[in-house]
């Protein structure tokens, strides 16, 4: 390190960039100033390993982690992020919080004395052994409730933060376009609009507790070329700026600090390489100041898989210059190879500056560099407290991470997502009492209310003798638990993905002899081939994995009514059963409370409120569309042979008690400027004896436009709960930017013309149509457009 001259110091006589009350500006100048070239470039990468805080040893935690040099050589210099140390084995977090506070010590008593990012997966929660497992991002999206999303963000930020955690690797924004990708679960629904809506809710709730939240995956990921995980990516600049990238930029209008490259190559550019992307449009469009990190090997993969690359040291070299400023999760290229290239005056020494300074920003944004700071996670204390307490007699200790208050918002969440598709002649709710033939291959398992980037799927499955780590009931469980007294059978009947006709034919014997058959079938989430959803999971078609089919067969001769629960990660192609099933419930992977919630709706103590964020596919299980489609998109007269009409269409959902729609209409006199509002109002009355709750759904038709739109488009979806006997009208003041589309120049435009807006409980259930004119100039807009709807309500 060089030598400062003394003005350089802080408050106190501490350095500058030590002191918390010094511009941030100044502090980074001041850092930089000291270090030398090997230590800024140890800035600008993670270490996959876990230390022992007894001798300092390490180890690689990971198949793919090459094996890791000597620890003292590791941190000679420093160390930009540690990677996953929670979440890449079973550790007990109090312990692993002192390998945290011993990891970070080593490393500030190393190089320049800066501690190190701990970065950690947390989709459905932090991915941690003995965390809470929330429902996965599909049924985040079949809540429509950005506020309850947001509350789960607010939790899982706080646990992270306990733990000495201080980024996350969610929300996934990438919007679904074909089903039979893997990654379907992963993504909050088909929608945009849904998709801004609700990602921005979970990325101010975890930036609110002061975990950095990190987009995924910036840009074009679920639009691959067959449904094929990392597959190219061919779409138009149109369908980029309208379909994918809203999402994104809601969700840095929200705060966002970090931003991660999609692995995919976008018309030949891979994103990791694409300065167009990831400087012109994400920091000079957008103007996002935060860092971009590389999902996990993404720059080896520009030499490996992309070939835009001849060695390392031309990957790191390509992907410095398109603006990733961290490499993930090791310094495979931002380590020896990057150097090489500064040796070889490929890298000019301005493109390390650049993200170094990006890099030390968000460190004294986390407090990292203050004065004051300490590598000692709250749990720590926490865990003394709590010892001493246990001490008293009749006191036993619980989960330091899965209390009480987030298993609670964990059911909420699972009940308010669980979708009831089909309830023929009210065959639900269940009658107490009755004799339930529970069968399926997902009936009896605990895991399978997860999705594959929670602990048990992620890591767990490599290690078959730990147990979860928290308490689970399965839906059987539930059933069996359950305060309506049912009798209860089991049988499997199959695997997900396997089965023979003699356990086919042991499950119909089950259902023969009872009331009503309980049918749970659906996915398994897993990795790179390990399940039937999830990343690496893609599938050729969406019929039910497996013999699942023929055993829903089965059942339904039987002539006992079967209620079908699915537990998934995708929708699946139903339309050879769905007229012969009594009900068809679904939950997207609902989670540690998920059991509990289904038997809650199956019983009715819980009203269905979930809505469909992914529509279901009819007849053609090989057709992946979606209803963000033009006309010629959907049934038409020049494709006769191809009917893309939904079984269960986008925003689908039944209840029990269903609210009735009492007024649906717009105020003034039919006219939008095209810089103003258009208010809706709609007029909601529960005559029923229970509480109940819709969701409104407005969608845009333009009738005419410079380019081919999608017939109908999401611009607001509130939710209306209404207690027994009440009256609510929601009041919905669209701002015409709403309307905005990306014209024949490249621009986004609003444009003046007739629209109409169908306001309905689907996407196909329009109980109104509302003719409006939008009146005044064409307008340009930008980054800076509203998003959002302003929503109230008036009661009464």
């Amino acid at each position: 390190m060089t030598t400062v001259p003394k003005s350089t110091e802080g408050a106190a006589g501490t350095e500058l960039w030590r002191d918390a009350s010094a511009p941030a500006d100044d502090r980074v100048r001041d850092l930089m100033s000291r270090m030398s070239v090997r230590e800024k470039v140890a800035q600008l990468s993670g270490i996959w390993v876990g230390a022992d805080p007894t001798d300092g040893q390490v180890a690689p935690q990971h198949e793919s982690a090459p094996k890791p040099a000597p620890w003292p050589d590791l941190i000679r210099h420093g160390v930009g992020q540690m990677t996953r140390l929670y979440g890449t084995a079973p550790v007990d977090p109090v312990a692993e919080a002192q390998v945290v506070a011993a990891t970070q010590r080593q490393i500030t008593a190393n190089g320049p004395g800066i501690p190190a990012i701990v970065h950690e997966e947390c989709l459905t929660g932090l991915a941690a052994w003995q965390a809470p497992i929330y429902p996965a991002p599909l049924s985040w999206g079949a809540s429509f409730d950005p506020d309850l999303v947001r509350r789960m963000a607010v939790q899982i930020g706080s646990t992270m933060r306990r733990l000495g955690i201080h980024q996350g690797l969610a929300p996934v924004l990438d919007v679904t376009r074909d089903l039979r990708w893997g990654r379907t679960e992963e993504t909050i629904a088909e929608d945009p609009y849904l998709v801004s809506t609700i990602g921005a809710a979970y990325v101010s709730g975890l930036e609110s507790t002061g975990v950095v939240a990190t987009l995924k995956h910036f840009a074009g990921y679920s639009t691959s070329r067959a449904g094929r995980n990392l597959a190219p990516v061919s779409i138009g600049p149109r369908e980029l700026a309208d379909v994918i990238l809203p999402p994104f930029e809601a969700a840095l209008r929200a705060g966002v600090r970090s931003v991660m490259n999609s692995y995919t190559d976008l018309d030949g550019v891979p994103s990791a390489a694409d300065a167009s992307l990831l400087t012109e449009r994400l920091r000079g469009t957008y103007g996002f100041t935060g860092t971009v990190v590389s999902d996990y090997f993404a720059i080896p993969f520009l030499e490996t898989w992309h070939k835009t690359a001849g060695s390392s040291s031309e990957a790191a070299t390509q992907a410095l210059a398109a603006g990733i400023d961290v490499e993930l999760p090791n310094a495979d290229c931002y380590g020896a190879p990057l150097l090489e290239a500064v040796e070889s005056g490929l890298v000019h020494l301005a493109l390390i500056d650049r993200a170094v300074e990006r890099v030390l920003t968000q460190k004294c944004q986390l407090g990292l560099l203050d004065s004051n700071w300490s590598p000692r996670p709250p749990i720590l204390s926490e865990s003394e407290a709590v010892t001493k307490a246990d001490a008293q007699p009749g006191r036993t200790a619980g989960s330091p991470l899965d209390d009480a208050s987030t298993r609670a918002l964990a059911a909420e969440l699972a009940r308010r997502s669980i979708v009831l598709l089909r309830n023929e002649a009210a065959a639900l709710p269940l009658a107490a009492g009755a004799r339930l033939a529970v069968v399926g291959p997902r009936a009896n398992v605990a895991d399978a209310m997860f999705g594959c980037y929670s602990f048990p799927r992620h890591v767990g499955l490599r290690h078959p003798d730990v147990p979860l780590g928290i308490e689970v009931d399965t839906v059987l469980d539930a059933l069996r638990q359950d305060s309506a007294g049912y009798a209860v059978t089991f049988a499997e009947g199959c695997t997900v993905t396997g089965g023979d006709a003699e356990t086919i034919a042991e499950a119909a014997a089950a259902a023969r002899a009872a009331d009503v058959c309980v049918a749970v079938l659906g996915d398994t989430a897993g990795l790179f081939g390990t399940g039937t959803s999830g990343e690496g999971c893609d599938v050729t078609d969406l019929r039910l994995p497996g013999r699942q089919g023929d055993l829903l067969d089965a059942l339904i001769a039987t002539g006992t009514p079967v209620v079908l629960v699915l537990l998934v990660g995708r929708p699946y192609e139903l339309s050879r059963y769905a007229d012969r099933l009594a009900g068809i419930v679904c939950a997207f992977f609902p989670g540690e409370e998920g059991g509990g919630a289904i038997a809650d709706v199956l019983a009715g103590r819980t009203e269905p409120a979930g809505r469909l964020p992914v529509g279901f596919p009819a007849e053609g299980a090989n057709q992946p569309s979606t209803y963000l489609a033009a006309a010629l998109g959907r049934q038409n007269v020049l494709s006769p042979m191809v009917d893309q009409t939904a079984l269960f269409p986008f925003g689908h959902g039944l209840s029990y008690n269903p609210a009735v729609w009492a007024r649906v209409e717009s105020t003034g006199s039919g006219t939008w400027p095209t810089d103003g509002t258009c208010r809706v109002a709609v007029t909601l009355r529960n005559t029923g004896t229970t509480a109940t709750s819709e969701v409104v759904q407005i969608y845009l038709h333009d009738l005419v436009a410079e380019v081919a739109r999608p017939v109908q488009l999401l611009v607001a979806a509130p939710r209306v709960d209404l207690a027994p006997g009440a009256n609510r009208t929601v009041l919905v003041d669209l701002h015409a930017d709403q309307t905005s589309y990306t014209g024949l120049a490249g621009r986004r435009i609003v444009d003046p013309g007739d629209v109409e807006l169908w306001v309905g409980a689907s996407s196909t259930d329009i109980r109104a149509t509302l003719p409006v004119r939008l009146t005044g100039p064409r307008r340009e807009v930008g980054f800076d457009r509203r998003f959002q709807p302003e929503v109230s309500f008036v009661e009464g």
